[in-house]
């Protein structure tokens, strides 16, 4: 970080402020299928099989990585994380990754909170969460509390 609190931008690693790192016990199958079934796109390979940065729309990013010692992949019947990925189309992400072998653990569904969300797990056993925005609607609308604006 700089002296002005602003970030240092650097091309070795992801612009995303919040970049998940998830363990897969084979990168490469594990990227190939992010690619296919969720339009991921590779930006930088670490090793054949260690580790590879992806980025999906303008500024969403994730690191997958291999299993070795203290981190292991989901485990079934544990669930330890869901990714949330915001997209243009819910309906277009689901057929797309369920093309590709996706397990679908949620249907497409609208919440008064205004969002259209469906639940996907992948090869590796992660879940991921597209969610649309169908309209605008305060925090306050559906019982929740705007904190900090």
């Amino acid at each position: 970080m700089r002296n002005d609190g602003l970030m240092i931008a650097n091309r070795s690693i992801p612009s995303a402020t919040v970049i998940p790192v998830l363990v897969y016990p084979d990168v490469r199958a594990a990227v190939a299928w992010l690619t296919e079934a969720f339009g991921f796109v590779e930006r930088v390979r670490i090793g054949e099989d260690h580790r590879s940065q992806l980025r999906i729309g303008d500024d969403g990013a994730v690191i997958v990585t291999d299993a070795r010692r203290e981190q292991q992949p989901p485990q079934p019947g544990i669930v330890t994380h869901v990714i949330k990925v915001r997209v243009p189309d819910v309906n277009a992400y689901l057929e797309r990754a369920q093309a590709h072998g996706a397990t679908v653990l949620q249907e497409p569904t609208e919440y008064e909170y205004g969002e259209r969300e469906c639940t996907v797990e992948d090869l590796g056993g992660h879940r991921w969460q597209f969610t649309q925005t169908m309209r605008d609607v305060a925090p306050e609308e559906w019982g929740g509390v705007t904190v900090n604006p």
